[in-house]
């Protein structure tokens, strides 16, 4: 999810599948989109993420025995762990460059930072409900 939106999309499809020893290799059951404004922070990307995951295995639930899944087709997806290093910003960018980055950095385990003449600086991000029409 965060590395999709570093990559600049704001619709991220969400999967309920099946578990497999291999990545992205089981029957999918269920698909569908979350889809973002761009202005979402971490906490209400999460929260998205997590209703509509919510959406999906309750219909699982009500559809099961009678729900056949689908072969996955194309090449696996993958993204690493993302880690505190990630969080890092280019002091040579603009905010609106990383935006994204800024947006999906957690304030408490993987703030964002940059470095300046050899000091760590942390920045926090939060909104605060103040509007305005660019």
């Amino acid at each position: 999810l965060t590395w999709q939106i570093l990559e600049g999309k704001n619709e991220i499809p969400i999967t309920l599948f099946e578990a497999e020893e291999s990545v992205d290799a089981g029957d999918i059951y269920l698909q569908d989109v979350i889809k973002l404004q761009g202005t979402e922070l971490l906490s209400e990307i999460k929260h998205k993420q997590g209703v509509l995951t919510q959406k999906l295995v309750l219909e699982f639930i009500e559809r099961y025995p009678n729900i056949t899944g689908r072969k996955q087709e194309g090449e696996e997806t993958y993204y690493r762990k993302r880690s505190i290093k990630d969080s890092e910003l280019d002091v040579n960018k603009s905010i609106k460059e990383q935006f994204n980055l800024l947006r999906v950095v957690d304030n408490e385990r993987y703030p964002a930072f940059f470095y300046m003449k050899g000091q760590r600086y942390v920045i926090k991000i939060f909104k605060d409900g103040t509007e305005k029409n660019d």
